[in-house]
């Protein structure tokens, strides 16, 4: 339980940390992190980064787009995709700002082994529903990982929907 209390606490004050220091926050700031190679990308190459659906990233980027910081163009490859790319003010703010703590628990938990990170969805997943927990909307949990959606009864061949909070 203390690690769990300890993985909780520094999430939050990272997202208190780069909302002071940079007025965005940690999700705004992981979507920067994976546009900063320069490459363009569409809005389901960064649900599939981010490994999240595509209402919640789109939410986030738009809120980057709407502050300058990333720009919406078109594909090249299909007209009908949009294109998005940091701005000069992105790649500024990118200088100052540290590893979104998104990037850090991911790579952590991809040094696990498949059979570890497996049972650890299992058991998160069964915490999170005797919590009677949404879907989170940019938080992070393995997809292509057969064996954790067998064990959760996840169909991976469905498109996750999108579960909203009453306001």
């Amino acid at each position: 339980m203390s690690a769990l209390r300890r993985i909780v606490r520094g999430l939050r004050l990272n997202d208190k940390s780069a909302e002071r220091l940079l007025g965005i926050s940690v999700a705004q700031l992981f979507v920067l992190q994976l546009l900063e190679d320069g490459r363009p990308r569409s809005l389901s190459d960064l649900a599939e980064a981010t490994l999240t659906d595509l209402s919640s990233v789109s939410a986030v980027v738009r809120r980057l787009v709407e502050r300058g910081l990333v720009v919406r163009g078109v594909s090249s490859d299909d007209a009908r995709r949009a294109a998005l790319v940091l701005t000069d003010e992105g790649r500024v703010l990118l200088r100052r700002a540290p590893r979104a703590p998104q990037e850090r628990l991911l790579g952590a938990l991809k040094t696990l082994p498949k059979a570890q990170r497996a049972t650890l969805a299992v058991a998160l997943d069964a915490v999170a529903t005797a919590m009677g927990t949404f879907a989170p909307t940019f938080f992070f949990e393995e997809e292509d990982d057969e064996e954790a959606a067998t064990a959760t009864g996840r169909d991976l061949t469905r498109k996750p929907r999108s579960r909203r909070r009453p306001r």
